[in-house]
This record gives structure tokens, C-alpha cells and sequence, in this order.
């Protein structure tokens, strides 16, 4: 049986300094309901696909946390994931006992939503700086007015297609010190920093002040949700992004990164170093994080580094470095981006080093990192191809139970499929028709393929797996519908941000996240477990 920790005893180990991953396997949407300050969400469901990445070292200490109950007769989630941990070879790993619900027996805070260590360093950032800030009135003003003014929407290209404040432009918070001085080279020229609510408004705009730009920075306070809250169009669609610096504004650009670096005491190692922490890599967690935009990282990147766009490793540390007390290495092309990055990972108390000299001349590797899912090679099923299974389906011989996404069922799933939740399979299962070959599917299959093997346990008929899964089905050209019945459970695998939500409540959603995101400096406060730091 694995050990247990007791809440006073984990409260220790998130002092002491030691390599820490607290994991909590509950579904992403269980998970953003309640969960403790520094847990990441690694839901058993896919745990096998995402804790390789999350924590790389066997030997890690790992801490599972669940609700702190299970069904009659059945192991609770922690349980089992530690079990299935121990067949992957990892070594020192104990349950919270209790869970969640002996954290707060204990006297410990508890949090909803998600990124939390992020959003919470968002709010301190701003309590600690000042970082000012204008209204959405404030903004339509100095538009309606004329005032020489650029909004720099500091999210990634695909949460800013979804929307934008008029005018906007494209510059993730890793990338507005680099791009700045190519976009408004005139000191007078106000800038205002905007995200969907508050953090990345916050960190980006914070971001310009500490390089020491001459413009006027603000940050517009509850970004996009504040804009449409207070009754102003937004657009969508839109692609416009920051231009690339050039000459005197590449050059520009380094020599406030340079301030920066020697304002805040970046570090920065060689390659040799680089090499040497790797070969070191199974005694002490290494992360290598490549900062720049995705593209770039495709079109050439250091073998073996992480595609972590700088924006959005501040903003969601928790979902690329599952380790507390592990090195980061941070690598772009001309240490800008990588150094504004780090200045804040320094601020949340992480190890960071940037790479010096830019990228390497053996960055040649090119692609999206290969996703790889422990455990895939003894996950032994019968395939059947997406032409099969329509003829399957069209002489009623086969039932589809989708295992993947319920926002992507919602939207789309093959006709007459049902859904259901992987880590709760038996009660799937139970609830779907018993008639012929039950056929697994997810979204690119991998989550239907694991779960084979634990179909099979569980049920007498034939059980195979959609090659490919729901995506080689699309792609074979066959036909995909919406809607939300035909579901198993509740669908608790996903947390939905306030714009997501299709109940007509979008509005009171917004409201309600904008108070949670300011409460969050009280929340650590209370907590106790928030090591952030400033600096004069």
C-alpha cells in the first residue's frame, strides 16, 4: 500500500526545498472546483500522457492528492495513479491523506480555478509595483479623443482570434519588451497591455516598466471580459500580429533586456553548462524551455528543449513544470525574450538560467514535439479503421463510447456515440447499449488506446479501438454532430473559461472570475504556502 502524508507533514516539504510534484488526478473540471495552492492538474484519465513531461524524474518525490474518497469496494483516483506510477518506474511517490478534505480539516486554504500559482503572482505583482492601469471608459476615451496610443493584446494568436479590443495587436507577454520598439519607436505614444481579464495585462505591462521603455504603460483593467462588460464591441477573427524587430529596434530591444538582467540578477550559463546539468538530469529535474513563438520553435529549435511561449510559462507555470526545486534552462535567439521570462520565474522563486548566445548552430531539430504516453507499448488492442466502423455502424454492430474531451463532444462526435469519463469506465459502461463491438475512441485515439486494456477487463464483448480516433475519422471525410446527449457522466473533464460557458450566463461568469482573480492576494496570504518575492 502506498504511504500517506499528512497535511502538516506536505505543508513541511513545501518548505524544505526539496524537488516536489503535487499531483492531483481528479478531472480537470473536479480539479478547478477546489484544489490546494501549488497542485497540478493530472487527471488520471491522462495521466499516463501528460506526467512524463510534467515530471521528467523518476525519482522525483511526488505527493497524489484526490478528493480523500472513493467508491464502495474501489481504490480511490490516488491509488490507482500511484499504482500505475510504480509500474512507469517512479519511485518515491505518497498519497495526501484525506485529500483535499484533510488539507482543509488541517487549517490549509483552498483554491478554485485554474493556473492559480500564476493568477495569484499576477495580483501580487500588481499589489507590490503599482502597476497602473485604465478602465475600459478610460481606453474608449482616449481612442474616441485621438490620443497616440497602440493596445497590445498580450495572449497567444488563437485566444486572440477569439477576440480583441478594436485596434488591437497580437504581442504575447513574452514578446512585447522584444517587439516594443519596433511597434512604437515614439516615446510618446501611450501603450495599453490587455489579456482576457487580468494577468497577463498585469505581467506584460510590468514587463515594459522594469525594462525601463519611456512610453507610458498601462495595463486595461479586466482586459477583454472588462471591455465587453461595459458595453463596447469587440472584434474577432483577426490576425494581426507584431511585426518582427528590425535594425535599431532588434538592437533597442537587447539593451533593455540588458537593464533587466542586471536589474533583477539573471543568471545565464554556457552550453557546457547546459550539458552537464542534463547528464545530471536523473538526480536533479532539469526543464530546457524554448521561449520564443511556436513557429519559431518548428522551424528549428535545441534538441530536447520544450516549446513554452515566455507569456504563457509565466502565466501557466503548473502546466509545463510539474517539479518544484527543479533547474529551468530558458533558450531563444537573442536572449531578449528569454531574459523577461526569466526575471519573472525569478520572482516566483524558481532556479532559472537563460542560455547565453542564443540559440545554438545544432538547434536543427524542426517539428511539434513528438507527444509520447507512457505505458502505449503494453496498451495492446484490435484496431478497426474509420471506414470499418461506419460500415460497423451502419449494420448496427458496433456502440462508440468517446473518451475524450466533452467540449469536443459537445461540438462535434461521431453519430450515435456516447460519452463517458476514462478514469470512471465501469460506470460508462454500464450506461451505453451491450449490443456488439464496443469501439473506443478520444481525440487522436491515444486515450482510447490506453483504455483498452481496462475495457476489457470490465466487459465481455469484443472490445477494439478507432484508429486514430475521432480526429482519422474527420479526416476520412465522415460526418461529425453536436450536442450533449448520449453522455455518461457528469462532464467534469474540463474547466470552462467564462467565455466558453453556452448557458446563457456569460456575463455573471465574467463578474465572477474578475472577483475571484482580485481575491487571490488575500487567498495566498491566508494560505501561507506562496513563496514569491520582489525586488527594490
Amino acid at each position: 500500500m502506498t504511504k500517506r502524508v499528512s497535511a502538516a507533514t506536505l505543508r513541511g516539504m513545501l518548505d524544505d526545498g526539496g524537488e516536489l510534484a503535487l499531483i492531483d488526478v481528479r478531472e480537470e473540471g473536479a480539479f478547478a472546483a477546489s484544489h490546494l495552492l501549488h497542485a497540478i492538474s493530472v487527471p488520471l484519465s491522462r495521466l499516463e500522457l501528460e506526467i512524463g513531461e510534467l515530471v521528467p524524474r523518476r525519482g522525483a518525490r511526488i505527493v497524489l492528492c484526490d478528493a480523500g474518497e472513493s467508491e464502495p469496494g474501489e481504490d480511490g483516483l490516488a491509488e490507482r495513479a500511484a499504482a500505475r506510477l510504480a509500474e512507469f518506474g517512479y519511485t518515491d511517490v505518497s498519497i495526501l491523506e484525506g485529500g483535499t478534505k484533510g488539507w482543509a480539516t488541517g487549517g490549509g486554504e483552498l483554491f478554485s480555478g485554474f493556473n492559480v500559482p500564476s493568477k495569484a503572482f499576477g495580483e501580487f505583482v500588481e499589489h507590490v509595483y503599482g502597476t497602473p492601469s485604465i478602465s475600459a471608459e478610460e481606453l474608449k476615451a482616449m481612442m474616441d479623443s485621438g490620443t497616440d496610443l497602440v493596445v497590445l493584446d498580450s495572449r497567444p494568436i488563437d485566444e486572440y482570434r477569439v477576440m480583441n479590443i478594436p485596434t488591437g495587436i497580437c504581442c504575447p507577454g513574452g514578446e512585447l519588451v522584444y517587439r516594443l520598439p519596433e511597434i512604437a519607436p515614439d516615446p510618446n505614444t501611450t501603450v495599453v497591455v490587455n489579456c482576457a481579464g487580468r494577468t497577463r495585462s498585469i505581467i506584460g505591462a510590468q514587463s515594459l516598466i522594469n525594462a525601463g521603455v519611456p512610453n507610458r504603460v498601462v495595463a486595461l483593467r479586466n482586459g477583454t471580459m472588462g471591455w465587453h462588460l461595459a458595453g463596447y464591441g469587440l472584434e474577432r477573427g483577426n490576425e494581426r500580429r507584431a511585426p518582427d524587430p528590425k535594425g535599431e529596434a532588434a538592437k533597442r530591444a537587447g539593451e533593455l533586456a540588458a537593464q533587466v538582467r542586471e536589474r533583477f540578477g539573471v543568471r545565464t550559463i554556457v552550453r557546457e553548462t547546459l550539458e552537464h546539468w542534463r547528464s545530471e538530469a536523473d538526480r536533479h529535474t532539469l526543464f530546457v524551455f524554448d521561449v520564443r513563438h511556436p513557429e519559431e520553435y518548428e522551424a528549428g529549435h535545441l534538441p530536447g528543449s520544450i516549446s513554452a511561449p515566455g507569456g504563457q510559462l509565466v502565466q501557466a507555470t503548473d502546466r509545463y513544470a510539474g517539479t518544484r526545486g527543479a533547474r529551468i534552462v530558458l533558450v531563444d535567439d537573442t536572449g531578449v525574450r528569454a531574459t523577461m521570462t526569466a526575471h519573472w520565474l525569478l520572482h516566483m522563486n524558481w532556479d532559472v538560467y537563460v542560455l547565453e548566445g542564443g540559440l545554438p548552430a545544432d538547434a536543427t531539430e524542426k517539428g511539434k514535439r513528438r507527444r509520447t504516453a507512457l505505458g502505449l507499448d503494453k496498451a495492446k488492442a484490435e484496431m478497426v479503421s474509420p471506414s470499418r466502423l461506419r460500415e460497423m455502424l451502419d449494420r448496427g454492430e458496433a456502440t462508440v463510447l468517446d473518451l475524450g474531451s466533452s467540449r469536443r463532444f459537445r461540438d462535434e462526435h461521431i453519430p450515435g456515440a456516447w460519452w463517458g469519463v476514462r478514469s470512471r469506465l465501469k460506470k460508462a459502461l454500464g450506461a451505453i447499449p451491450q449490443e456488439g463491438t464496443l469501439v473506443l475512441t478520444s481525440g487522436d485515439g491515444l486515450v482510447a488506446r490506453l483504455a483498452a486494456r481496462e475495457a476489457q477487463g470490465l466487459t465481455d464483448r469484443p472490445v477494439k479501438v478507432l484508429d486514430g480516433g475521432t480526429d482519422a475519422w474527420h479526416a476520412a471525410g465522415f460526418p461529425l454532430n453536436p450536442g450533449k446527449e448520449d453522455m455518461t457522466d457528469v462532464p467534469d473533464d474540463v474547466w470552462l473559461k467564462p467565455y466558453d460557458r453556452d448557458d446563457g450566463k456569460v456575463e455573471d461568469a465574467m463578474r465572477e472570475y474578475l472577483s475571484w482573480e482580485i481575491d487571490l492576494v488575500h487567498q495566498i496570504e491566508r494560505d501561507g504556502t506562496a513563496r514569491f518575492r520582489s525586488f527594490a
